[in-house]
This record gives structure tokens, C-alpha cells and sequence, in this order.
């Protein structure tokens, strides 16, 4: 299964369990296997285009990073891109980083987490997924905040090392950060949030 097939399987199943995990509606969004969450605080126009950014730039990369040794996720989130994955090179880390700035659609930001190493095993992708699936189930212990909505935090996974994004008041990005550090496993919490008043 070539890299592209598996992010897209990858995707749709995060999806599906973060809307098994919240309970709320979803909707298929064009032809793509894209759902928005009821209560994205993104456009139904920016979760388009952030699906459209991923799918175009994975392909991107696969076809103009092809040296074994690489691999790439992309995730975007409200124009932002955020590179993880190991690079055989810096000139591939930063060749990925040009390919993700020349997106169409254009993006805002790029946050190039890439490190130069062997690609990560099976095992790790395996366990960097379920602390993925931990880490979304953490966030709907908050139930101090009244407008906080677990749905809203992306979540994206590397080596141990959680990435937290999305559209969110500056006391639901500390609590989201909080609870994150404290679930098992994880090694680091990086927040690429938005903030919002």
C-alpha cells in the first residue's frame, strides 16, 4: 500500500473514531474521505481546503521525495501544515518544507518537525496511534469548561511526541496541554494552537 492509500485509510479511521468518541454528527465533505465535525470552529470552506492541502502535498511529496528513507505526515488545520516524520537529509527536510509553502491552497504557516533518521518502524507508528487514540479520549475528562469541545483539538502523534491543534480559547489550550502531558507514553506536548477570545 503506497504511502498516499495509507494516510488516507490512516485518516479516515481517526476520524471515525474521534466521531465515535464525541457523539456527534458528521458529514462527508466532496468525494474525499473528509468529515467536519458538527462543532469545527474552522469554516465548512477552510476544512475543504486544509483536506485538499494534505491530500495534494502527500501526493506532492511522494512523488518528488521518492529516496527510501522518508516519511512524511502532513496534517493542516486551519491553513497551518504541520511536517512530521524522519528525512534521509536536510536538503529533504527543507525540500519538503518548499513544497509545503508553494500549497495550493496557499497556507499560512508551516511548522517543519521533520528530523534526519531512519524511518519509524511499524511499531512505533503503531504505538505513536494509540497514544493518539489515548490522548483524544484524555481531553473529555475536561468538564470544567462550558464551551469545550474535545472535537476541536487535533491531535497528531510522532515518536512519542504530541502535537496539539486547532481553534481554541487560551485557558482550553492549557487544560487540553495538561491533560495531554499526563497520559502515559507520551514523551513531549507541542501546542500549534490558535487562539481565540
Amino acid at each position: 500500500m503506497n504511502r498516499l492509500c495509507r494516510r488516507c485509510v490512516f485518516l479516515a479511521l481517526e476520524m471515525g473514531l474521534a466521531l465515535s468518541l464525541s457523539g456527534c454528527a458528521g458529514f462527508l465533505v466532496g468525494g474525499a474521505a473528509s468529515i467536519s465535525v458538527v462543532h469545527d470552529r474552522r469554516t465548512t470552506g477552510t476544512v475543504i481546503d486544509d483536506q485538499t492541502i494534505e491530500l495534494k502535498l502527500a501526493d506532492a511529496l511522494t512523488q518528488q521525495l521518492p529516496l527510501p528513507g522518508n516519511h512524511i505526515n502532513v496534517n493542516t488545520y486551519n491553513g497551518a501544515v504541520l511536517l512530521t516524520g524522519q528525512v534521509v537529509s536536510v536538503p529533504a527536510r527543507q525540500q519538503a518544507e518548499d513544497l509545503a509553502r508553494r500549497s495550493d491552497p496557499p497556507v499560512r504557516e508551516v511548522y517543519n518537525e521533520l528530523v534526519i533518521s531512519p524511518p519509524s518502524s511499524l511499531s512505533a507508528q503503531g504505538n505513536d496511534a494509540l497514544l493518539t487514540t489515548k490522548v483524544k479520549a484524555s481531553l473529555f475528562q475536561i468538564h470544567n469548561l462550558p464551551d469545550f469541545d474535545p472535537s476541536r483539538v487535533k491531535i497528531v502523534t510522532e515518536d512519542g511526541v504530541v502535537y496539539l491543534l486547532g481553534l481554541v480559547r487560551p485557558v482550553e489550550a492549557d487544560a487540553a496541554a495538561e491533560i495531554a502531558s499526563e497520559v502515559t507514553g507520551v514523551r513531549q506536548v507541542v501546542t500549534i494552537f490558535e487562539y481565540i477570545n
